[in-house]
């Protein structure tokens, strides 16, 4: 599900903004942006995003800004001195002009801005103001929730009205397989008698006649099926209506239904039976789309 959400903390002259921005995504996807922390504060921001969400493309921005100012040039002689050691010594070998000033300020641990030690003072205030974003975050995406939740529960009604009137159909199945069996052989036995001075109905035997009657019935049989896939998408009503994040497990279902749909229609002996398994394919493939926005 989709969302954003902003938070604000500010303490002794520090100041930190956090943006969390979720589109949907099949899993979570999560990308932190904007100043840099120290590995702890990055690691906790990390770990309290992911406690909070678990789909969904997220994009977690950090601003940390301070009302005094003091954030001038500090220069660690000691680390100087030594680089501009190494760099003349290199200078010499190679038979080059010695380094110049800007070259020793470039390297690593020369130069530091002044408020750079109080990142870690920032920390806390930056988990505040996430606390905040995610809360936000949470309220627009419950809203969505519930929009998406009307639109998949009027879907698994759609899908159940097709289930009752394939169970309706199905349920005349052995007969419907049996008139036609019988309309059948009547006609081959009359092209039979056509052919023949005798009477060829003589030598069907009912017995047999209701044994493949009975055979073709079984075939055709989806009881189990249509049974099963009532019972996913009671599952699939009880998951929407509970408490918790629920979008793998209705993954799952849907795959179920799908599954159970496909059996029908592998099994279909009428035309009208497979008419209404590719309407609700047509339909729980819908489902599927909006499942996948789903926390």
């Amino acid at each position: 599900m989709t969302g954003f959400g902003r938070g604000i903390a500010a303490e002794g002259g520090v100041r930190a903004t956090v943006d969390v921005r979720a589109v949907n995504h099949r899993f979570l996807d999560l990308k932190l942006r904007g100043a840099p922390l120290a590995p702890a504060a990055e690691e906790a921001v990390s770990t309290r995003i992911r406690a909070a969400l678990e789909r969904g493309a997220v994009a977690a921005s950090v601003h940390i800004s301070r009302d005094d100012v003091a954030t001038g040039l500090r220069i660690d002689h000691a680390a100087a001195r030594a680089a501009y050691d190494a760099l003349a010594e290199l200078a010499r070998t190679i038979g080059v002009a010695g380094p110049d000033l800007a070259l020793v300020l470039a390297q690593p641990g020369v130069t530091s801005a002044t408020g750079e030690e109080r990142e870690e003072v920032g920390a806390p205030l930056v988990l505040a103001a996430l606390d905040a974003a995610l809360a936000q975050l949470g309220e627009m995406r419950e809203a969505e929730g519930k929009a998406l939740a009307r639109e998949l529960l009027a879907r698994i009604d759609e899908l159940a009205k097709l289930q009752g009137a394939i169970a309706k159909l199905a349920a005349n199945v052995p007969e419907l397989v049996q008139r036609r069996l019988q309309d059948r052989l009547r006609r081959l036995l009359r092209d039979e008698a056509t052919d023949k001075t005798n009477d060829a109905a003589g030598w069907i035997d009912p017995v047999r006649l209701a044994q493949e009657v009975a055979l073709m019935a079984d075939r055709a049989d989806v009881s189990e099926e249509l049974v099963r896939l009532s019972s996913h998408l009671d599952q699939v009503r009880a998951l929407i209506a509970g408490p918790g994040a629920t979008g793998r497990r209705l993954d799952f279902l849907v795959q179920e239904i799908g599954r159970e749909l496909n059996t029908i229609g592998s099994k279909s002996a009428v035309a009208e039976i497979s008419s209404s398994v590719v309407e609700a394919k047509a339909v729980l493939e819908k489902v599927r789309e909006q499942v996948q926005n789903v926390e």
